[in-house]
């Protein structure tokens, strides 16, 4: 027997008490490896920064963070932290006590909103538009976060009310947004980056309502579910999005934040002519 090997104890130390359906050894190996492409991604998005030049590290920064989140909430679910034990109204063969991990709606609450953000800096539409959708994007997560705990059919309230939010969020970031990027000249890129974000997204009302909705899926499925969808929605577009980012001019996006800042040289100027107005006067 090898002394250094070391199995999967998060369960053991973190047992499961008073559920029907809880995850599964196997589900939080998946979840940790989950977290360590979370955990990948954030260093190797976090190294590309240093690379940028300061006025063009926006995404770096706002995707670093939405791994950083990304990659402690999948680390809780793997150690089998942050759950809930919830009644369903539905009992499908999973159980009428079920485990549900709201952690997964904090990295959501982190993670929608930026990538509506992103998006909306990237197509160039008013910050008024952008607001909005990042207003849509929470009202998405808290809606199911809600509607998650609710133990009879009025649950399928809150997903109603979500669901309706995800498809003004949808609406806006495929069509008035791709509409403002075609006079930034990054039509193509954008459509490709939206339509890849929104893609997803159609997934997401599908996959609540199989697994904390409906209670269809288990629990060790609903952690694969996801994971696959979170994987490919905040790394890789991470990813894509840098990639894209390589080739545009920031200054005519009007994302080269940091330049709208005077330099030291330039202040330290200032201040000699201010002083010596002064003095003249």
């Amino acid at each position: 027997m090898n002394p250094l090997a070391r199995g999967n104890d998060a369960l053991k130390v973190s047992p499961v008490t008073g559920v029907d359906e809880a995850l599964a050894v196997h589900g939080s190996d998946w979840l940790w490896a989950v977290t360590a492409i979370f955990s990948l991604a954030l260093i190797f998005c976090l190294v590309m920064s240093f690379a940028a030049n300061e006025s063009e590290r926006v995404f770096h920064y706002l995707f670093t963070f939405v791994l950083l989140v990304g990659a402690a909430t999948y680390f809780a679910q793997a150690s089998d932290l942050g759950w809930s034990a919830v009644s369903q109204v539905d009992n499908l063969g999973n159980g009428i006590i079920r485990q549900v991990f709201w952690v997964k709606y904090v990295h959501w609450l982190v993670a929608f909103p930026a990538l509506a953000l992103g998006l909306g800096l990237i197509s160039g539409v008013s910050w008024t538009t952008i607001i909005c959708n990042i207003a849509l994007s929470l009202y998405w997560v808290v809606s199911y976060l809600a509607g998650a705990y609710v133990n009879t059919s009025y649950k399928w309230g809150f997903f109603a009310f979500g669901t309706f939010a995800w498809l003004i969020l949808a609406m806006s970031t495929i069509n008035e947004s791709r509409e403002a990027s075609q006079l930034l000249g990054v039509e193509r890129d954008y459509i490709i980056l939206s339509g890849w974000t929104n893609l997803l997204w159609i997934v997401y009302p599908i996959a609540w309502a199989l697994t904390d909705g409906g209670n269809k899926i288990g629990v060790t499925g609903t952690a694969i579910f996801y994971g696959v969808l979170d994987v490919l929605m905040v790394p890789v577009l991470s990813f894509a999005v840098l990639f894209f980012a390589s080739k545009w001019d920031y200054r005519k996006l009007s994302i080269a934040f940091s330049d709208s800042r005077p330099s030291r040289e330039t202040g330290a100027t200032s201040a000699i002519k201010g002083e010596t107005s002064r003095v003249a006067d």
